[in-house]
Order: C-alpha cells, then sequence, then structure tokens
C-alpha cells in the first residue's frame, strides 16, 4: 500500500498528465484528429487504414506508433524500466521530451507531418519514464489502466476488501491532470494553433529544472 507516498510523487504526476493531456488535445484538434498520447487508437485507425488501402495514410499512422516506441526507447535507455526512485535521470528525460516538444512546433508551423512523429515520441518518452511506485503502474499519458485500476480497486471494496485510499487518490490525481491539461490544450489550440505545443514544453523544462533542484538539494 501507499502508505507513504510522498507529496512529490502526486505533484510531478500531476503536472505530467497534464503534459500529456495537452499534448494530445492539440493532437486531436490539429493533427489530422488523431491521438498521439497512446498507441491504442493510432492502433485502430491504422488498421481502418490498411482495410480501405490507403496506404499513405496508413504508413502515417504507422510512424507515429513507431515514435511512440522509440521515445520509450530512449526513456528506458536513459531512466532504466523500473520503479520511480530520485536520483535517476528524469531531469534529461524531461529537457528531451520539451525538446522534442518544441521541434514538433516548429515542424507543424512549416507543415511538415514530422511533428506529429516528434510529439508522439515525447508522449512515448514520459509514459516510459515512470513505470510503477510502490506496486502502483503509473502511466501518464493515457487513462485507460488508471481508470480501469479505479472501477477494480471499488468493485473489490464492495465485496469487503479493504481500499488502498493513497493508491485510488494517486490514480484520481493523474485523471484530473490528463483532463485539466486537456482543457488547457483545447483553450490554446484555439488561440494559438500549433503553437499551443509550446506550453507542454514550457511544462516539461521547468519540471525537469525543478527536479535537478530537488536532487541538488536532497543530495546536500
Amino acid at each position: 500500500m501507499l502508505s507513504r507516498l510522498p507529496r512529490w510523487v502526486e505533484i510531478g504526476g500531476f503536472w505530467l498528465a497534464a503534459i500529456a493531456g495537452a499534448v494530445n488535445a492539440v493532437g486531436l484538434l490539429g493533427f489530422r484528429h488523431e491521438a498521439v498520447s497512446h498507441v491504442t487508437g493510432t492502433s485502430t485507425l491504422f488498421s481502418l487504414a490498411l482495410a480501405r488501402g490507403r496506404s499513405d495514410e496508413a504508413l502515417h499512422l504507422g510512424l507515429i506508433a513507431v515514435a511512440f516506441l522509440a521515445g520509450a526507447i530512449v526513456s528506458g535507455a536513459l531512466t532504466g524500466n523500473v520503479a520511480l526512485q530520485l536520483g535517476r535521470r528524469y531531469g534529461a528525460a524531461l529537457a528531451l521530451e520539451a525538446l522534442l516538444l518544441g521541434l514538433a512546433t516548429l515542424a507543424l508551423l512549416r507543415g511538415s507531418d514530422v511533428g506529429h512523429l516528434l510529439a508522439s515520441a515525447a508522449c512515448g518518452l514520459q509514459n516510459a519514464m515512470v513505470s510503477s511506485y510502490s506496486g502502483a503502474l503509473v502511466r501518464t499519458t493515457h487513462m485507460t489502466g488508471l481508470v480501469t485500476d479505479i472501477g477494480s480497486m471499488l468493485g473489490a471494496r464492495l465485496r469487503g476488501h479493504e481500499l488502498d485510499r493513497r493508491r485510488l487518490a494517486l490514480y484520481g490525481v493523474l485523471v484530473a491532470g490528463f483532463v485539466a491539461g486537456g482543457i488547457v490544450g483545447a483553450v490554446s489550440f484555439d488561440a494559438m494553433g500549433a503553437r499551443a505545443l509550446l506550453l507542454p514544453a514550457a511544462g516539461a523544462f521547468a519540471l525537469a529544472g525543478t527536479y535537478a533542484l530537488m536532487r541538488r538539494r536532497l543530495a546536500g
């Protein structure tokens, strides 16, 4: 149970989920109505494109999924596919995510679909960055698993099992962050277009700086 969940896990999780929610909202509104923060919808669209003989569209969607995978590979190389632990290179991963989102913005402003791939790679990198904390699966770029876990926990509570309130709170914070980020992404896209990606890029960069300061403070 997450009885000793430190506050920084909830705060960091909220902002990471908000960053992903904003990126995904911009993607749905501007990237041919494509989600980039997860692969489930992209895989379905890829299947539909193949079934209908739309080879160009299928190639584009396949590359988006590959870009997400590439981001996850880079994250694993930087931080390791292990439980969340202070001292790992999360700051470098977050700074790289910010760079990818910034480059995605530039590409989209020039009318290049490479921007979609860069944004997807940024999300893959972020999602792989934190795999678990004290046995609780932590995902910040898609909510399906979290909502499933919340439902399973509440169902088990109805059967008389003990409810892990801290884990439930963590999952609730992540869902709230993703929704809040989606709202910000939608509003900013209406006002700024593709430049709206600069907001989650700035958020990732700020989080990288905060993590670096926190590591230095704890080390000192």
